[in-house]
């Protein structure tokens, strides 16, 4: 661990935080110094293993099973995560996912599931959250750089959701100014996880669209959460920050 962690004690929960961007999320906070919750609802044994090797490393976490895609499964989470953190300095809303294919042929079932959990999910954790968050807090919610940009069929849905999370940030910035609470949105270009791998079916058409020609790494996007949960962030809020490797250039 870092003696100088910019995070040190810092209580920060990170929904969805078992696998791919919220694990690299949940490993750079707690290698920044903070107390780590992860909620997780279909992988108990992949979150057990994230906690335990961030504790081996040197770390504190906890996992909390919540269904983030439900209100009360979102809020109970962060009751959860409160209780066992003794507080909460930084709510991450990480949980999300989705479906990219012909609007005309999407069904209802998966609009609903796509609203349920990136928009819904996100609201109700924040809503909560904000009972427990001090003056000085910090909300980062990972959206997705197709919040912006679409260069390719099918991303209707869900880029509206991801859409949606920029305006939110952006009011919620506003309503929680006199706090001094800052609220930001990520917005991840293509990075490589088991769900999207820089190897998988469609890593070449993405790569095409970057300008770096590579995918980022979870680790990548924890490293700017962890900074903008730091002091050194403290003026930046209502933001949308890419990190998509020129996606947007």
């Amino acid at each position: 661990m870092n003696a100088e962690a910019k995070l040190d004690g810092r209580r920060a929960l990170v929904t969805g935080g078992s696998r791919g961007i919220g694990e690299g999320i949940a490993r750079s906070l707690a290698s920044h110094g903070a107390h780590v919750a992860i909620t997780y609802w279909s992988s108990p044994g992949r979150a057990a293993a994230v906690v335990d090797e961030i504790k081996a490393a040197g770390g504190c976490a906890v996992a909390i099973k919540a269904n983030n895609a439900e209100p009360e499964g979102a809020r109970a989470g962060v009751r959860m995560a409160v209780d066992a953190l003794g507080g909460l300095d930084i709510l991450v809303n990480n949980a999300g996912g989705g479906w990219f294919e012909s609007f005309a042929d999407t069904s209802d079932d998966h609009i609903e599931q796509s609203i349920n959990l990136n928009i819904r999910g996100t609201v109700y954790a924040t809503h909560e959250a904000i009972k427990h968050l001090p003056d000085g807090g910090r909300i980062i919610t990972i959206g997705s750089v197709n919040a912006e940009s679409i260069p390719f069929p099918g991303g209707v849905i869900y880029g509206m959701t991801k859409g949606a999370s920029v305006s939110f940030t952006k009011g919620l910035a506003r309503d929680l100014g006199p706090r001094g609470i800052t609220v930001n949105v990520v917005q991840p270009g293509p990075i490589d996880t088991e769900l999207n791998p820089a190897d998988g079916e469609a890593a070449a058409a993405l790569l095409g669209l970057t300008a770096l020609s590579r995918f980022g790494t979870a680790a990548d996007v924890g490293n700017l959460v962890a900074w903008l949960a730091s002091e050194e962030a403290a003026y930046m809020t209502g933001s949308a920050v890419t990190i998509d490797g020129g996606w947007n250039a």
